[in-house]
């Protein structure tokens, strides 16, 4: 049984941090592309960083230079260091694991910036 499961959610001032963590099981996580997708109400689900099997980074245009993703693949984990947060940065944000053939999502964890 695959799951996904995310942590580290929570209410931030706007200029603060969070760190998001996404614990994998039930795969081999190191043949699998990372993100990180958010989900603001009435928005649709956009991506916001990924890190391919090889690390490759890739980052939404809006959270270039205050996200960063990260990998361990011997703790199967994925992470997502916010910095610099702003309101507009509020959303569900979910885990995702892909491979050639399939892909899997977390649950969501809600991230709520504001004064």
């Amino acid at each position: 049984q695959v799951q996904l499961v995310e942590s580290g959610g929570g209410l931030v001032q706007p200029g603060g941090s969070l760190k998001l963590s996404c614990a994998a099981s039930g795969i081999i996580f190191s043949t699998y592309d990372m993100g990180w997708y958010r989900q603001a109400p009435g928005k649709q689900r956009e991506l916001v960083a990924a890190i391919t099997v090889g690390r490759h980074t890739d980052y939404a245009d809006s959270v270039e230079g205050r996200f960063t993703i990260s990998r361990d693949n011997a703790k199967n984990t994925v992470h997502l260091q916010m910095s610099s947060l702003r309101p507009e940065d509020t959303a569900v944000y979910y885990c995702r694991a892909g491979s050639y053939s399939r892909a899997y999502w977390g649950q969501g964890t809600q991230v709520t910036v504001s004064s």
